[in-house]
């Protein structure tokens, strides 16, 4: 990875969903590299925040909105006139896409068109990184990782809305963006990541980091389920390298510009670290003591037992690869929960985050 510095110090940047877990990590990480950040999101929906603990309301440009809202994103780039767009706004839940299908659908789809849109109307040069799933195939879970060119599709609410949003990322790329010089967009699709500060709902870590603190066994609801396991700081890290290349001109091809995935990328982790729930339960505990228990339920809704990313077209084009494999990531992951624990104020969480950033592009990769 290139040094970064150069490409966005003093550079316009509006990120949507910035007040989420990805997005705070993102955000914080452009303020370091001297970005102009503008965020547009909702409020926090989780207490504790990691957008709150890194006080990044008086910090960057922070405006409260939905992206449902097409007048309020529209004013957003109005306002932020960015030269680069990262989006991130999601409701990013599949068990909540089964209470919230209307929601999930609305803001995933209409949202994702809402800030397309954004970029297409500016009057001024912009680059967009649409930020997707690796849910977004229509995963057989037949044992091969999924490449960009695969067949779109999702079981779920969740799953189907962020391949909606791909079809979408697509038209608005090949409808407007093709012969337009100044705009440029991309999607980027990402396995599970995980990281200190996510204190999201129905993800596994925050749900061990919450029964570890108190003393409680870590409840499993699919032990034997296999994901891609990232740290936070690797499609991060790809992110902005597809937003630099992107502001330099055109993807280096690999095929026709009108194929739908020619501006898709995986970003997920080596194969040592597609590992099952249960691993990743052991691997915290050998970190923070305690036990777990098995709370396997027949009746739950459906999720994947397995998906994993084909991530060579970014190695190829890109010269992006993986830095941390399992063991550190999950590591990386402990310390900044325990370590957060005796944070006083705002400028001790951004010491710990920081040091996680700055540790990341240091490191060799699989390292």
């Amino acid at each position: 990875m290139k040094s970064l510095g150069r490409t966005y110090a003093g550079l316009p940047v509006l990120v949507t969903g910035h007040t989420g877990f990805k997005g705070s990590w993102l955000s914080e990480w452009l303020l370091l590299l001297g970005a102009e950040v503008h965020g547009l999101a909702l409020e926090p929906d989780t207490d504790p925040s990691l957008f709150r603990q890194l006080g990044l309301a008086k910090r960057l440009h922070h405006m409260v909105a939905d992206i449902r809202d097409q007048e309020a994103v529209r004013a957003a780039f109005a306002a932020a006139r960015p030269h680069v767009v990262f989006h991130l706004a999601a409701q990013p839940l599949v068990r909540r896409s089964y209470q919230q299908p209307q929601e999930t659908f609305a803001t995933n789809v209409m949202g994702t068109s809402h800030v397309l849109d954004g970029v297409r109307t500016c009057d001024h040069p912009c680059v967009a990184v649409v930020v997707a799933s690796d849910k977004c195939y229509e995963n057989l879970e037949g044992g091969r990782d999924y490449s960009e060119g695969d067949a779109l599709g999702g079981h779920d609410c969740y799953s189907a809305s962020k391949a909606a949003a791909e079809i979408v990322t697509s038209a608005y790329r090949r409808s407007f963006f093709l012969n337009d010089p100044g705009k440029r967009i991309a999607s980027a699709r990402a396995g599970n990541v995980i990281g200190g500060g996510d204190w999201a709902e129905d993800r596994i870590v925050p749900d061990c980091i919450r029964h570890l603190q108190r003393g409680e066994p870590i409840s499993v609801r699919n032990p034997h389920a296999t994901r891609p396991w990232q740290h936070v700081l690797e499609p991060l890290g790809g992110y902005l390298e597809l937003a630099s290349r992107l502001l330099e001109g055109p993807i280096p091809g690999e095929g026709s510009p009108n194929d739908a995935a020619y501006a898709a990328f995986n970003f997920g982790p080596g194969p040592e670290s597609e590992r099952s729930v249960q691993d990743l339960v052991e691997e915290v505990l050998k970190s923070w003591s305690g036990a777990w228990e098995n709370k396997s339920d027949p009746s739950a809704p459906h999720e994947a037992n397995r998906l994993s990313l084909d991530i060579s077209k970014a190695a190829r084009v890109l010269d992006w690869h993986p830095r941390w494999d399992f063991a550190r990531t999950i590591l990386e992951t402990v310390d900044w929960y325990r370590a957060a624990a005796d944070c006083q104020s705002s400028t001790d969480f951004q010491n710990l985050t920081h040091r996680q950033i700055t540790l990341y592009p240091a490191s060799s990769s699989n390292a």
